[in-house]
């Protein structure tokens, strides 16, 4: 939190805002899996140049996300939210509008450069000014974000017909939302007490020491595949359940926006008992019901669509316990480049595998797309107990 020099009513509005922030980041991200049949059809497209707006989005903000470091020094937290956020308001709007393919595609650059530097920016901020506890629950402001996204798409065509119009909304929705990190820029970079890093004091490392770090690495990739299976299951499952088993564009929609409630949901009930369990269990359970979840949706029963609530449940803690990891195992120096790699290579990741999945669906069918949920899941848990064991070693 912010320094107790800072008045109470602005401590209490930098919370909210932080809050906000973490909506403003899921918000529009889980349009496109709603979204894609339709605007698919429209533009004429096939199944796989989805990947033009992943790779657009991923590559973009992999860039912001490595480059957000140098931004926060030059222009500080505040400003860096505000603008960032005006860029995504712009990538909305810009999707509602673009009358071409080639136009369409390219709002995926905007939106990834603003959530980048959001996404960088607002997780070094949490992680070294929040506990535990308070990282799940802002973390589950993205889930509620991600949840409302679906729900708004869905509404705007079952009631309009319309994808465009769920664009206009979460466009016109961000743009409220900038003009609150434009009010309260400042207030972020009030300086505070740390409560989450670890004690070590500021030290300077470069960006090539903190690569040298085996456990930097391993948290390269963990949030690499967690990342890209978490927008597969989101992104892919609406067309899987409405495509391939011929699920309506309602109940499809719904399981969909379940899947991203239950994310929401998990990582307000985790924020409770994590300091009971222990990041580490936590981490370890979680991956564990990723895995059977993506099992049990794969195998296509009438019960499947149930497992994305497990699913979500299970992917819910992931992204902010190893997120508060960093600093701790780490250390706080290197984590400030360590942050800044995950967030860019978790959207390569949020990139390439849903990408990989449209390649499949093309070349295969869309079934195929669900075992390879299977086979991300099962890889973030060996990924993550090889990381446990380096940590015993060092």
């Amino acid at each position: 939190m912010p320094s107790d020099d800072t008045p109470p009513f602005s401590r209490r509005l930098l919370l909210v805002t932080a809050y906000l922030g973490f909506i403003s980041l899921g918000l529009p991200d889980t349009l496109i899996g709603v979204a894609w049949p339709s605007v698919r059809d429209f533009f004429g497209r096939q199944q796989s140049e989805i990947a033009w707006i992943f790779f657009g989005a991923g590559a973009s903000y992999f860039v912001s996300g490595l480059l957000t470091g140098k931004l926060l020094k030059s222009l500080g937290i505040g400003a860096l939210l505000a603008g960032s956020s005006l860029l995504v308001a712009a990538s909305a709007l810009g999707y509602a509008v673009a009358p071409a393919w080639a136009l369409f595609a390219t709002c995926a650059l905007l939106h990834g450069l603003g959530s980048g530097a959001i996404d960088a920016g607002l997780n070094h901020y949490v992680a070294n000014h929040f506990s535990p506890r308070h990282m799940n629950w802002l973390h589950a402001c993205y889930g509620i974000g991600a949840t409302l996204g679906p729900l708004i798409m869905t509404s705007m065509l079952v009631s309009l017909g319309e994808w465009r119009a769920g664009y206009a909304t979460v466009g016109a929705l961000l743009l409220l939302l900038t003009g609150l990190f434009f009010y309260t820029r400042k207030l972020w970079d009030t300086p505070g007490e740390t409560t989450n890093a670890t004690s070590e004091p500021e030290a300077s490392v470069s960006m090539l020491d903190a690569l040298k770090h085996g456990g930097v690495w391993g948290h390269v990739v963990l949030f690499f595949i967690y990342t890209g299976l978490e927008v597969t299951v989101g992104q892919w499952s609406f067309t899987v359940m409405n495509e391939a088993r011929s699920m309506s564009k309602e109940t499809a929609g719904m399981w969909v926006t379940i899947y991203w409630a239950s994310i929401a949901i998990g990582r307000v009930g985790f924020g409770f008992v994590i300091e009971r369990l222990g990041i580490d269990l936590l981490l370890r359970l979680s991956m564990l019901g990723a895995v059977l979840g993506t099992a049990l949706f794969a195998a296509n029963t009438p019960f499947s669509a149930g497992a994305l609530a497990l699913v979500g449940l299970g992917l819910a803690s992931i992204y902010p316990c190893l997120m508060t990891r960093t600093p701790q195992r780490l250390g706080k120096a290197r984590a400030a480049h360590a942050i800044g790699f995950q967030v860019s290579a978790a959207m390569v990741g949020a990139a390439l595998l849903p990408s990989f999945c449209g390649w499949l669906a093309q070349s295969r069918d869309l079934e195929a797309v669900t075992l390879a949920t299977v086979a991300m899941a099962s890889g973030l848990l060996v990924i993550h107990e090889s990381l446990l064991r380096f940590d015993r070693r060092g």
